[in-house]
C-alpha cells in the first residue's frame, strides 16, 4: 500500500540534537537543489549531503523524496502573493494568477509537479483565494469547478512551456525557428502570413495577459 501525502501524516517525535535539522531547512535546500539541478538531480542522499546530514537523519522527517517534492512545490505556493480583497474580483484573480505564473517561472521544475496531491497549507490558502473571488463573481457548482480548472491550467501550461523554453533554447533558438518557418512558406503559408515564433511581435507577458482575459471571460459567463 502506498503511504499517504505527507500532509495527511502525524509529524513523528525526533531525538534531541545540539544543531537540530528542522523540516524549514530541508525544504529550504530542496528547493536550492531543485533550482540548481531540477527533480532529476535530487535524491535523499544528495540532499543529506548539501544537508551535511545523514540519510538517517532526514528520514525522521521525510519518508520518501515525493515528501520533499511535495513539501518544496508548497514552499513556492507561500511564494505567489495574495491580494487583499477588493471589490474587483476579477482584478484579485488576475493578481493571483500573475504572481503564480511568475513563481513558477522564477523556480522551472515546479510547473512539472502540481498534478501531485496538492494539499500543502500555501496551496490550498491560494486555491480558497481563487474560489471565493470566482464565488464572489457569481459562480457556482458546475461552473466554479470549472473555472477554477480552467485558470489552474492555463497558468501551470504557460508556465511549463516558457520555462521549458527558457532552460532548453539558446538566445539565437526562436530566431532560427521562425527562419525555418519562413524558409518552408509554402509548406506553413499560415504561419509565415501570422509571424509564428516571431520574437518581435509578441512577448510572452502580453500573451499570457491576453489569454488570461480570454479565459476570465470564457469560464465566468452565465
Amino acid at each position: 500500500m502506498s503511504s499517504p501525502p505527507i500532509w495527511l501524516r502525524a509529524e513523528p517525535s525526533r531525538p534531541r540534537r545540539k544543531q537540530p535539522l528542522t523540516l524549514d531547512r530541508i525544504v529550504d535546500t530542496a528547493v536550492t537543489v531543485l533550482d540548481e539541478q531540477s527533480i532529476e538531480g535530487l535524491t535523499m542522499r544528495s540532499l543529506a549531503q548539501h544537508l551535511d546530514v545523514t540519510a538517517t537523519a532526514l528520514y525522521w522527517h521525510v519518508r520518501t523524496k515525493d515528501d520533499v517534492l511535495d513539501l518544496a512545490v508548497d514552499r513556492i505556493f507561500g511564494h505567489v502573493p495574495m491580494p487583499d480583497v477588493s471589490d474587483n474580483w476579477l482584478e484579485d484573480i488576475r493578481v493571483l494568477v500573475r504572481g503564480w505564473r511568475a513563481a513558477m517561472l522564477g523556480h522551472p521544475w515546479a510547473p512539472r509537479l502540481i498534478g501531485r496531491p496538492m494539499l500543502g497549507p500555501n496551496v490550498l490558502a491560494r486555491t480558497e483565494f481563487l474560489q471565493s473571488a470566482l464565488v464572489r463573481g457569481g459562480c457556482s457548482g458546475l461552473q466554479l469547478a470549472l473555472a477554477t480548472r480552467m485558470l489552474a491550467n492555463y497558468v501551470i501550461g504557460a508556465a511549463l512551456t516558457e520555462a521549458t523554453w527558457h532552460q532548453t533554447a539558446d538566445p539565437d533558438a526562436r530566431a532560427a525557428a521562425r527562419a525555418h518557418v519562413a524558409a518552408n512558406a509554402d509548406a506553413y503559408p499560415t504561419l509565415h502570413a501570422t509571424g509564428h515564433l516571431d520574437p518581435a511581435q509578441w512577448d510572452d507577458d502580453l500573451l499570457f495577459e491576453e489569454g488570461l482575459n480570454g479565459i476570465l471571460r470564457t469560464a465566468t459567463a452565465g
